[in-house]
């Protein structure tokens, strides 16, 4: 069934329903009225005999057409089969003694998902798991649009976690602008809750929230994708390293050419420059201290 056809099948709308502590004060007020009646049917000849009937009648039915709301509760009513409206006044209630009435809770519910093992964007085995957090907003949906509404979204979110893995990469070495699971876990999640609001909008059920609580590598390759993101960070510390030795020594060479503080500057050739710099470098770049080595004689010797 298509969502236009439970729109159109089950429209969500209030249903004939009164306040049931109204009602109690009148068929308190109905007790005395009734025992007047049946008393003066007796010597007024039957006349009042009709009016005692039915209050009587009222007396034995009204307390069966009474049903109690708590906070956060709704009744869908119907007659016969036939979908007659739903009420989300709480406290109680009265309406038609034909009428049947299913409670549904309104209050807010979460479960997590099983963890899955898919495969994300690039192939690669992960394990993944969300939390979704959910109400129903149409009573009249939850009920007749969808077979069982609980099990619906739980289905629903699973296959919508499945496919969220498969859209995306679980990280990215090359991009940095591309969009990953771990990486842009607030765009992630929207999209998710986004995707599955559409699933469950047949059921008649709001997304409040839907967030990945569980995303890792499978363990067969977790090893190796652990060792190739140490990998791209120590070469990424390097690169940074490096920008700033280069920066140093610019800085370091600028300054003895020109003079700081009132001293003299110091002009250096082309291969002087050359070998400070190499120096320079080694000494700011290297892993492991360095040891200076005294040159006693020439550059050329």
């Amino acid at each position: 069934m298509s969502e236009i056809q439970v729109e159109e099948l089950t429209p969500d709308k209030v249903g004939k329903v009164r306040n049931g502590i109204t009602m109690i004060i009148v068929w308190l007020i109905n007790l005395p009225v009734m025992i007047v009646l049946w008393s003066l049917s007796g010597v007024s000849n039957g006349g009042t005999i009709l009016p005692a009937i039915l209050c009587s009648l009222f007396f034995l039915i009204a307390p069966m057409c009474l049903y109690m709301l708590q906070p956060n509760q709704a009744a869908v009513l119907t007659l016969f089969g036939a979908y007659r409206g739903s009420d989300e006044t709480q406290g109680l209630r009265f309406t038609n003694l034909f009428y049947s009435k299913k409670k549904i809770s309104l209050r807010v519910r979460n479960f997590t998902t099983q963890t899955a093992k898919v495969n994300d964007a690039n192939g690669n085995p992960i394990e993944i798991g969300a939390v979704v957090v959910w109400r129903v907003v149409d009573v009249a949906k939850a009920v007749f649009g969808v077979e069982n509404f609980t099990n619906y979204v739980h289905t629903q979110s699973e296959a919508a976690v499945r496919n969220l893995a498969r859209s995306y990469p679980y990280d990215s070495f090359e991009d940095e602008d591309e969009i990953t699971l771990i990486g842009d876990a607030s765009e992630v999640n929207d999209n998710l809750r986004t995707e599955l609001q559409e699933r469950a909008r047949a059921a008649g059920v709001e997304i409040l929230e839907a967030r990945l609580n569980d995303l890792a590598y499978a363990p067969e390759i977790a090893e190796a994708m652990l060792r190739r993101q140490q990998a791209a960070a120590i070469v990424a510390a390097r690169a940074k390293i490096v920008e700033g030795a280069v920066l140093m020594v610019r800085e370091a060479i600028d300054a003895l050419e020109e003079g700081t503080d009132g001293s003299d500057p110091i002009r250096l050739d082309d291969e002087r420059k050359a070998t400070f710099a190499s120096n320079l470098m080694t000494v700011i770049a290297s892993d492991a201290p360095t040891a200076p080595v005294v040159n006693v004689g020439t550059l050329n010797r």
